[in-house]
């Protein structure tokens, strides 16, 4: 069970360690991988690939509102969006980098905007980013891809929402979380 913690720049690194350890094992919304699982094979991809430590945070911590959020997690049969993407934001707004919460915030709409912009993208999904994209909104208009091929870290975006698609190969290995821990705290220091 996830302990109560009253969140600061001092306790928001221990908090998200809390929520890998209440839910990192939780099924990933119908994917060959728990919810650590996916979201650690994010940062490590995004590490062994040469990304800066806020893309790699962004890939960590993209999902984190599943957790957090008031709607709870999605799952297969919903029929509603429960935008744990804005549930994450709010989350980490006030203790990360802005570029790390854009990460986080916009890595739906990525997912939208990708399927709108490039036809193959959408062959690629899994079989829940289909369900979950249906219920997100389908593929971005001409507007919407206009408005948001103009918002502020675009390709960090994009580089976390395609870390996010790559994360969930079942079996792979990478560190445990506490690799990634410094990391963050660094990140949080500085935003502090």
């Amino acid at each position: 069970m996830l302990k109560s913690v009253e969140l600061n720049a001092n306790t928001i690194v221990e908090y998200i360690a809390g929520v890998f350890e209440s839910h990192g094992d939780d099924e990933y919304l119908g994917e060959a991988v728990t919810m650590s699982e996916h979201m650690l094979q994010g940062a490590w991809l995004a590490e062994q690939q040469g990304f800066d430590k806020e893309i790699i945070a962004g890939a960590l911590l993209h999902d984190i509102g599943h957790f957090v959020s008031e709607l709870g997690t999605f799952n297969m049969s919903d029929t509603k969006d429960r935008y744990h993407e804005d549930a994450g934001a709010v989350l980490l707004e006030p203790y990360f980098p802005r570029r790390v919460v854009d990460c986080v915030r916009h890595h739906v709409a990525a997912k939208r905007y990708l399927c709108a912009v490039e036809p193959e993208y959408y062959a690629q999904l899994s079989e829940a980013s289909r369900h979950s994209l249906s219920l997100q909104g389908g593929p971005m208009s001409e507007d919407e891809v206009q408005q948001f091929s103009k918002i502020p870290n675009l390709d960090a975006v994009i580089a976390v929402r395609r870390l996010d698609d790559a994360g969930k190969v079942a079996g792979m290995d990478t560190p445990a979380l506490t690799h990634f821990l410094p990391l963050i705290q660094k990140l949080v220091i500085r935003a502090a």
